[in-house]
């Protein structure tokens, strides 16, 4: 049984679909990059599998269970978190209030000092600044505290959603690094992204989206090593990975 399993998830806005029977699958301990040119659907598919689109159909099930009927809330208590474009970050908090709205489905103290720990193990630079207002936070450090908010909530699978928008190259390869190291705690990520040589630098499998619909789907070294994919699916530029 895979982690998270999805099945012929369709995603519509009113008349509009935006995403057509999509099936996947992430398994624990791995990253799966989502990866198609700006509105091929790969926020409209992680917006429903966590519930934020109402309407969504299809079978969304974490460690076999059926979510695919609950709202947001039910499902991020389940295990199944997401970290959202543009981060979402609560600026006039301090990191450390950041990190612990990410841990409310935690039970009592000892429960969130333990969330706590696990985010700043995995990003240091947020202890240091655990009493700075979130406003006042570079873009990779909001990214950064944004994957440890959702870190602290004790998630089984991550969602994640254009992680590496407005950061520089550098902190793009660091933030990915974290999200690798994450991953392999046994957590399982499913990365939306539009920046193929950094997806593919971390990922384990790769799902290409296309106008809705899953067109390819392999290995990341199988994705990578298609040209025609590559150019076809993700733009021309995609095809100077590890150039």
């Amino acid at each position: 049984m895979s982690l998270l399993e999805v099945t012929g998830v369709t995603v519509r806005y009113g008349g509009i679909v935006a995403v057509r029977h999509v099936s996947l699958t992430v398994e624990r301990g791995e990253v799966v990059a989502l990866l198609g040119a700006n509105g091929a659907g790969k926020s409209s598919l992680l917006n429903g599998l966590v519930g934020l689109v109402r309407g969504t159909e299809g079978s969304v099930r974490l460690d076999g269970t059926e979510l695919g009927r609950r709202p947001v809330f039910r499902r991020a208590r389940a295990g199944l978190v997401q970290v959202p474009e543009g981060r979402a970050i609560v600026g006039s908090l301090t990191v450390e209030e950041n990190l612990l709205l990410g841990a409310y489905t935690r039970t009592g103290r000892a429960e969130r000092d333990a969330a706590l720990r696990a985010a700043y193990e995995l990003f240091p630079v947020l202890h240091e600044r655990r009493s700075v207002g979130g406003a006042m936070l570079s873009g990779g450090e909001q990214q950064m505290l944004a994957v440890g908010r959702a870190l602290a909530g004790a998630p089984r699978c991550v969602v994640m959603d254009e992680p590496s928008v407005g950061l520089s190259p550098l902190m793009v390869e660091t933030v990915f690094t974290k999200v690798r190291a994450m991953a392999d705690t046994g957590v399982g990520v499913l990365l939306a992204e539009q920046n193929v040589p950094a997806s593919l630098a971390i990922a384990d499998r790769v799902y290409v989206l296309q106008r809705g619909e899953v067109v390819r789907s392999g290995t990341a070294a199988e994705i990578e090593a298609d040209d025609a994919v590559m150019e076809a699916f993700l733009g021309a530029g995609a095809v100077e990975v590890g150039a």
